[in-house]
């Protein structure tokens, strides 16, 4: 839409992960690193998190794009699975068939798989973005597969990554043993004031700018204001903020430009964004808690309901049909009676009379 007028060959603000416009923080490049050392020391159980857009998913395509024909990796995008289908998405991704197998047979395909791959010395790595939406009990397999190791060295390699709450999930009692595996944990901070500038032009240059610049300098801590230093927000405001100078003829997005677009998403500065979120009421927290669950209470005495009418349907069924029998039989009956009614006719009476 705009390339052309901006003198650009590619959108320098998509919101699809890609690696060639990856801008390397100080703590991408931490995270990066941390990543890097659960594989090549063979020794590791890296957590990685980050708020929600802070270049988490982008960063493991750069991790994995980096790899050696000589690692497997088993990459996990989608965690809103039971156990049984975790342990499936895995050996699909090391290219096995696991459909119509029990669990026990999951996860002894999944060991052999992964012992016979280590006497190949290859380099085995599960790698699970948004880990923060995995169950307890889908974690505990985790931590079971993480537990596969030789004398000297892991089996198997592990790399999470998810929202800041995976954090908080792993701190619960119930979940020591997996923490204690864990070598390294890393929280990657949004953008600084400096860096964000420094994203932005990033990304233009590798989108084909050059020479002159398209933001004015006056712009940047706008945009840091209102996106604090996230890169997908500022993506989005970039991305609409160009579109808006392009609409306006503007081959310079001023401060100006900056408040339409900011104005077109409806957006308040990002620390009071967060504040709202933060300063919901207890009570209607509550509320709304309580709410959901006389909802899920009532769902469930359906569900019991409709439970017992299905229970009752099989007896139904039986009784209609010995019904039908015996409406059948009475038929057959009073068929066979109605004939000899016919044929029997009563003698008539003889009277009894006193003689005078």
């Amino acid at each position: 839409m705009y390339l052309e007028f901006f003198g650009l060959r590619d959108y320098p603000f998509r919101l699809t992960p890609d690696i060639e416009f990856l801008y390397m923080s100080e703590a991408h490049s931490r995270a990066k690193a941390y990543m890097d050392y659960t594989v090549w020391n063979r020794d590791g159980f890296v957590v990685i998190t980050g708020e929600i857009g802070s270049g988490k998913t982008t960063l493991i395509q750069k991790f994995l794009s980096e790899l050696d024909d000589n690692v497997l990796v088993a990459k996990i995008f989608q965690t809103q699975l039971d156990e049984v289908e975790f342990l499936q998405a895995v050996l699909v991704e090391f290219g096995i068939n696991p459909f119509h197998a029990k669990k026990v047979e999951l996860i002894d395909m999944l060991n052999t798989f992964l012992i016979e791959q280590f006497h190949k010395d290859k380099q085995l790595v599960l790698v699970v973005d948004d880990a923060h939406n995995l169950s307890p009990k889908v974690l505990e397999e985790i931590r079971m597969l993480s537990g596969l190791e030789t004398q000297k060295e892991k089996v198997l390699h592990v790399i999470l990554a998810g929202h800041p709450q995976l954090n908080e999930m792993l701190e619960a009692p119930e979940m020591e043993q997996l923490l204690q595996r864990v070598r390294l944990r890393y929280h990657i901070k949004a953008l600084s004031d400096a860096e964000t500038r420094s994203y932005i032009t990033h990304r233009l240059q590798v989108a084909g700018m050059s020479g002159r610049h398209i933001f004015a300098e006056e712009a940047f801590p706008v945009i840091y204001r209102y996106t604090g230093g996230l890169p997908r927000l500022i993506n989005t405001l970039c991305d609409t903020a160009l579109v808006c100078a392009y609409a306006d003829g503007s081959r310079t997005v001023t401060p100006s430009i900056l408040n339409s677009a900011i104005e077109e998403l409806q957006w308040l500065p990002y620390a009071k964004r967060v504040n709202q979120q933060r300063r919901q009421p207890p009570a209607q927290k509550d509320a709304m808690t309580e709410v959901l669950r006389e909802h899920t209470r009532a769902l469930v005495n359906v569900g019991n309901q409709m439970a017992r009418i299905d229970a009752l349907i099989p007896a139904l069924n039986m009784l209609a049909g010995r019904v039908a029998n015996l409406e059948r039989l009475l038929a057959r009956l009073a068929a066979t009676q109605a004939p000899m009614e016919r044929e029997y006719i009563p003698a008539p009476r003889a009277s009894i009379g006193h003689e005078d």
